[in-house]
């Protein structure tokens, strides 16, 4: 009985810790699956979509003038061609990726 106990108990720490590695995604990786195809890897809008739709790079004055809340704000809502994250990313995902590109300007 008590082996059976320690074995769910093992099982039950296991998925839980599963479970937190599955959902907390590393703002990296959500730029990496949601952004790069459009910004970059490097955040230098040099992709074929980048391109086409002459999206500004990171290291664009204009880019490096937008606050981080600014940023924030366009992720959620979208502009443009840019679609809108709002419902598709939680709060904290938009924030790590935006804090992600930011840190590909310095």
């Amino acid at each position: 009985m008590r082996k059976r106990i320690r074995s769910h108990v093992a099982l039950a720490m296991i998925l839980s810790v599963a479970g937190t590695v599955t959902f907390a995604q590393s703002g990296e990786a959500t730029y990496k699956a949601k952004c790069a195809m459009c910004h970059g890897a490097t955040g230098m809008a040099d992709t074929g979509a980048g391109k086409s739709m002459k999206i500004r790079p990171v290291n664009d004055p204009d880019v490096k003038k937008m606050t981080r809340e600014e940023m924030i704000t366009l992720t959620t809502n979208g502009k443009g061609k840019m679609p809108a994250f709002k419902g598709k990313l939680s709060d904290d995902e938009i924030k790590a990726a935006v804090d992600h590109f930011i840190s590909l300007g310095k």
